[in-house]
């Protein structure tokens, strides 16, 4: 098991889409850091929320619980959540868990931009 910290950098791609550049763990005590990350990139004209997984080091099924909650969030405020730079264990995790059908997993941000079409 991984000891690795989690910190999030929140970058505002424009108005209706972020990125959340995920570095470290994602287990049960990053909840404060993961929710906190999701306020900052979304505005009421947010419309994507894009979790960066490249520096994911660790996810624990505590961590999936988080991501279905933050999932929930998501769904509650008509955001749309995708990911990309999932490497090949954890994209199996995502779906063994089904989270890719909840959350649309892609290879690059360029990708997941051109998803939810917000260029």
């Amino acid at each position: 098991m991984s000891t690795s910290t989690l910190t999030m950098v929140v970058r505002q791609l424009n108005d209706r889409a972020s990125v959340i550049d995920v570095h470290g763990a994602i287990t049960a005590t990053s909840e404060s850091v993961l929710m906190n990350a999701y306020s900052d990139a979304t505005r009421a004209s947010t419309r994507a929320v894009i979790l960066n997984m490249i520096d994911l080091e660790y996810l624990n099924s505590s961590g999936i619980g988080l991501l279905v909650t933050l999932l929930v969030r998501a769904q509650r405020q008509k955001h749309r959540l995708l990911a990309f730079g999932l490497n090949d264990h954890y994209r199996h995790i995502f779906e063994l868990t089904r989270l890719n059908d909840a959350i649309g997993i892609y290879d690059s941000e360029q990708d997941a931009l051109a998803a939810v079409s917000v260029t």
